[in-house]
């Protein structure tokens, strides 16, 4: 194999050209018309006696495109590894025609990743806020334990529905006589001003008797998503079934034993303030990595390749589309604000390839590695996590290229420790953090 040359486009790109000798293509003619000629039958010949004319007559074609893979995958594999080019496209190959025992030129444009020259990564400046929990915080982390346990009771001593109330219900809703999507539901349990439905919606249940089928009028609002109804009249045809309201447990020494497996009340709330503080201290440490990546991006200017920034963008858009309720992701219903959030996302996955190529190179130059072992920890706790999916997870993780994609995320983290361990960090004073059971900060 001869390269002819490997002319660099620009910081992100390349353009390699090959030469292959004739006797390199012949001898892979003679292996593919060899290989075809044991696995197909001809008629009047024995296996593997049927004469390469009458193969070539037959096959020729379909050979010769198999042989021009094999010479461009191959060579062009080759100069990768012996150039040590990190590609990250698939490569757009030119060619010249291929003819049996002549010299086979072509050339391949890719995209690499840039070679970013990564300084000042270590003492990094970032501010760490003083953050404690609050009593506010501890109270209202235990009203929403107390809430999780609610209990739903029949309302026996009125038949009209009110604000708070929990309702059981059939609708149908119509514009100018004709149903649209996602407009019926059956026995829908709707908790009246929550805002879980349309507000307009839920304000006009209120006032209906159980059992009679009533009908109710409202406007969509003009930035509705469901296109077919936004700033639409709709009128629905409902009835309700029943109403419930919700019976909250007292909060003793009884609920902490039952609901919070604790001794009594101040137990729950102690170990109610020790879980927020974990979670305060993990939402800080998050931040704190944060502000590591964005002061990297800051201080290096360099443009990611496309093809990983698309890749990117549309992982963050599956991700997106995945939570959306299905009648909203049609293209004919959402289309302008589906292109919206795709801009919205690219910017975000610029960013987020941008972080992961200075992370991976300052994780080279600090030779920071993460053994096999780590590894299959990390896939054993995945698969302990999933409950009876957990073989799944194992197979996902038997694939070469999901394992070199967990290595590299666990890379990533370590190396973003290193770098939080070696920061500049200084405490600044705390605002306002609201944090529940959960750990959702607002």
């Amino acid at each position: 194999m001869k390269i002819i040359d490997v002319e660099e486009l620009s910081s992100i790109q390349r353009k390699i050209r090959v030469e292959l000798p004739a006797e390199t293509v012949a001898g892979e003619f003679l292996r593919a018309y060899q290989n075809l000629g044991q696995r197909v039958r001809v008629k009047g010949f024995r296996a593997g006696k049927t004469p390469r004319s009458i193969l070539q007559g037959m096959y020729g074609d379909e050979i010769r495109g198999q042989v021009r893979s094999h010479l461009v995958e191959d060579s062009l594999g080759e100069v990768i590894k012996e150039r040590r080019l990190q590609i990250v496209s698939q490569p757009e190959i030119e060619a010249d025609d291929l003819e049996e025992g002549r010299a086979f030129s072509f050339s391949a444009v890719f995209e690499v990743k840039p070679n970013i020259d990564v300084q000042d990564y270590l003492g990094i400046a970032v501010e760490k806020v003083r953050l404690s929990v609050t009593d506010a915080q501890v109270e209202e982390a235990l009203r929403r334990l107390q809430e999780s346990h609610a209990r739903l009771e029949p309302v026996d001593n009125r038949d009209v529905v009110q604000e708070g109330d929990f309702v059981t219900l059939d609708f149908e809703g119509s514009i100018v006589g004709k149903s649209f999507a996602g407009g019926k539901g059956e026995n829908y349990l709707l908790e009246i001003g929550a805002g879980k439905a349309l507000p307009q919606f839920e304000n006009a249940l209120i006032g209906l008797r159980v059992g009679k089928q009533q009908t109710i009028q409202l406007t969509y609002p003009e930035d509705y998503p469901n296109r077919e109804v936004s700033g639409k009249a709709v009128e629905f045809s409902v009835v309700v079934h029943d109403i419930k309201q919700k019976v909250l447990p007292l909060l003793d020494d009884d609920f902490a034993k039952d609901h919070g497996e604790c001794g009594s009340l101040e137990a729950l709330k102690a170990s109610i303030r020790t879980r927020l503080g974990n979670e305060l201290k993990r939402i800080q440490e998050e931040e704190l990595k944060e502000q590591v990546v964005n002061r990297l991006i800051e201080s290096h200017s360099f443009t990611p390749p496309p093809a990983m920034v698309e890749r990117q963008t549309r992982y963050l858009m599956e991700r997106y589309q995945n939570r959306l309720p299905a009648h909203t992701v049609s293209e004919s219903e959402s289309g302008p604000s589906m292109q919206e959030t795709r801009k919205t996302l690219e910017a975000r996955a610029v960013r987020q390839v941008q972080a992961t190529l200075l992370v991976e190179k300052i994780s080279q130059l600090e030779k920071l590695e993460v053994p096999d072992k780590d590894v299959q920890a990390r896939i054993d706790n995945l698969a302990r996590a999933a409950g009876d999916r957990g073989k799944s997870v194992r197979d996902i993780y038997s694939r070469p290229d999901a394992r070199d994609e967990l290595r590299a995320q666990l890379v990533f983290d370590q190396t973003l420790n290193f770098l939080l361990e070696r920061a500049n960090i200084k405490e600044v004073g705390s605002p306002e953090f609201k944090v529940d059971e959960q750990g959702e900060k607002g």
